[in-house]
């Protein structure tokens, strides 16, 4: 099932001198009327001339979160205020906030991208979509509302917080898909139990659309397993838009709107561009934004580009699973370590929950890393023989991924805060020394 199949499906070689030419128009718009990139690209001696094939995307310059901060509030845009329709800021990051702002036509991308996304997993005018996402300055809500509109499914715009009233909602009204974080579904269905709701049997859940923080497969297993739905990835950030791109029915990779954004993979440490099914640093261009233009912005996510076909049958380019940041990875004792290996060791052990915390600290120039951990009820015990050996496998499972040792605490089932947002499951006290 296609959105727009002329699009979707159309021939890489296609799709390629379409990117250029929108590539080639957008060098020249900024290289002429935005001072920032004006300058950015004399600096390297580039002019829109060089810009010969998609090849020479390389020669340009990056862009760092770095320059919209130091740009704040407004500076980088390339239109005036008249011509906004919607702001929106990213949130969670250290320093000012990040502005981004988008005209009718900005609006229209994102929503025709999430239109194809919705579509690409089997959600239309049958469904009724719950929206857990925080809706306002966030993107994640409004982008998931729109987008879903455009399909013709409902839309139940819930947002996050007052779990109880959003499950009654779910059964009312008999919501098909829930859209929110992994760690808000988490908690979401650590509710349903308290309250004797099955999902299988008293709701028509069907579908989970989940982003906005890494998770894993082991955690779409749990979710599968417990609560008979099928699961899918969504991706996106403040600055290209919000949430855009999902995986199809196929769940391998997230297939990217190629006409829109055009993506690649490099190494973090040299830049140099990498070949398909090399995992590095995904950059991204942004081919059609009018209010805030983004030419090769390091995004800061770990991930690689997916080689061959989709048996779907679409053509755009796939993204793997975002296995972490360059940015929020952990270096302990001279180690790269992301919390998504973390989190991937925990959740194929079958007697831990679903609730972790990582803690860093440092004493006497080492790093000592501290992983608490959930049990499941029908394994805590207060026998310390039966912790004790439990703690050990756990200790020596994550020594086996991560390639270091880290201290694990066991922790009583509730025990371990929730979150209805963002999960923040790392503690980094280095940082506050």
């Amino acid at each position: 099932m296609y959105w727009n199949a002329e699009i979707e499906c159309m021939a890489v070689k296609d799709l390629k001198k379409l990117q250029y030419n929108s590539f080639k128009k957008l060098i020249e718009d900024l290289y002429n009327n935005n001072r920032f990139y004006h300058d950015r690209m004399k600096s390297v001696g580039m002019m829109p001339s060089d810009l010969r094939s998609l090849d020479d995307v390389k020669k340009l310059p990056f862009m760092y979160k770095d320059d919209l901060r130091e740009n704040y509030p407004t500076k980088l845009f390339n239109v005036t205020n008249r011509d906004i329709l919607r702001y929106h800021a990213s949130s969670g990051t250290s320093g000012k906030p990040t502005i981004v702002g988008y005209t009718a036509n900005d609006l229209g991308y994102w929503t025709e991208a999430l239109a194809r996304s919705l579509t690409s997993i089997g959600i239309g005018k049958d469904d009724i979509l719950q929206v857990s996402y925080g809706y306002g300055l966030f993107t994640g809500g409004l982008g998931l509302h729109y987008g879903a509109e455009k399909i013709g499914a409902s839309v139940v715009p819930t947002s996050i917080g007052n779990s109880e009233r959003q499950l009654e909602m779910m059964q009312d009204l008999g919501v098909t898909v829930i859209a929110c974080t992994p760690s808000y579904l988490m908690h979401l269905y650590g509710v349903a139990v308290k309250m004797g709701i099955d999902f299988r049997r008293d709701t028509c859940l069907k579908k989970a659309v989940l982003g906005a923080e890494p998770w894993t497969e082991g955690m779409r297993a749990k979710f599968e397993s417990s609560m008979g739905i099928r699961a899918y990835d969504i991706y996106g950030t403040s600055e290209q838009a919000g949430p855009m791109f999902t995986e199809c029915e196929e769940r391998n990779g997230l297939h990217i709107c190629g006409d829109i954004m055009y993506v690649e993979i490099i190494d973090p440490d040299s830049g140099e561009v990498l070949e398909e099914g090399e995992k590095g640093e995904m950059v991204v261009t942004m081919l059609k934004k009018e209010a805030l233009p983004l030419v090769r912005f390091r995004i800061r996510d770990v991930t690689s580009l997916i080689k061959g076909e989709c048996p779907c049958g679409r053509t755009s380019p796939k993204i793997s699973r975002i296995t972490g940041r360059t940015d929020d990875m952990l270096i302990i004792r001279g180690v790269n370590v992301f919390p998504s290996q973390i989190e991937y060791t925990l959740m194929r052990m079958p007697q831990i929950g679903d609730q972790y915390m990582i803690e860093v600290t440092r004493e006497d120039a080492l790093d000592d890393i501290k992983i608490q951990v959930e049990i499941k009820p029908e394994v805590f015990s207060d026998r310390v023989e039966d912790m004790r050996v439990l703690r050990a496998n756990i200790e020596s499972e994550l020594r086996k991924s991560l390639s270091i040792a880290a201290t694990v605490e066991l922790k009583a089932p509730g025990e371990l805060p929730r979150f209805e947002g963002k999960a923040k499951r790392v503690i980094d006290k280095r940082k506050m020394i």
